[in-house]
């Protein structure tokens, strides 16, 4: 399993202090001690995850780059990349993904699309990226719903853009 280092010294000087009774506020060094500093490692994918739902493009970029993970791989929220940049409503991040061959038709635990949580969480800048790009506006997830079934009717956007919605 590839881990990521965390850039932290190895080691914390800590002094220990003594006060006298009756005057708390002075304190008298007694010794010095020095107590390693744990790494903590964490897997690739979840430093990506977090990239990529903080929108830090150029990690993005580096991280795809240098092949530490795999678009296509599915997190524990049951999501790809692809669909955390589409949550983060960060355009820039999924155009970056697309670039890298993310797949816009990937579906998540549930048999969402990108498409289907652009429309639900209300980002038509992004669901007009993606139907720019052939994202299927008829895909169904596993409860039968179209991405245009999700979307918000306040969104007067993405209302005009899918037709939906008419008095």
């Amino acid at each position: 399993m590839k881990y990521y280092q965390c850039p932290v010294t190895q080691s914390v000087n800590y002094e220990s202090c003594n006060t006298k009774p009756g005057n708390p506020g002075t304190c008298f060094p007694t010794r010095k001690s020095v107590k390693p500093v744990r790494n903590v490692h964490f897997p690739n994918d979840v430093v990506f995850q977090d990239y990529v739902r903080q929108g830090e493009l150029e990690r993005i970029g580096r991280f795809i780059r240098t092949r530490r993970v795999n678009l296509d791989t599915m997190y524990p929220s049951g999501m790809a990349a692809i669909h955390e940049a589409v949550l983060s409503g960060n355009l820039e991040c999924v155009k970056l993904l697309v670039t890298y061959d993310a797949d816009i038709m990937q579906r998540d635990e549930d048999g969402w699309t990108p498409l289907h949580m652009a429309c639900s969480d209300g980002f038509p800048h992004i669901a007009k990226f993606l139907l720019s790009l052939g994202a299927d506006p008829e895909a169904e997830n596993e409860c039968g719903q179209k991405p245009a079934d999700l979307i918000d009717p306040d969104c007067k956007e993405l209302v005009e853009m899918f037709g939906v919605g008419g008095d």
